[in-house]
């Protein structure tokens, strides 16, 4: 009986993209959060009241907004 052993070894590329992956996608939720956070801030106290929002809050609804 005969038997095919194959193993994959992946490339050095491959390698980078696996660890660069998970840092790009954290870059991307954090330009999406200060980008969220800057727009908010933006906006009058009255503009926050009306959408139910306080300014002690902006950040957790911000970073919730930018991790979807």
């Amino acid at each position: 009986m005969a038997y095919l052993n194959t193993t994959f070894v992946p490339s050095f590329l491959d390698r980078i993209r696996s660890v660069a992956s998970p840092l790009l996608v954290r870059i991307k939720h954090y330009r999406l959060y200060r980008k969220t956070l800057n727009e908010l801030s933006a906006l009058t106290n009255r503009e926050l009241a009306d959408l139910g929002l306080s300014r002690a809050g902006l950040q957790i609804k911000a970073w919730d907004s930018a991790k979807g």
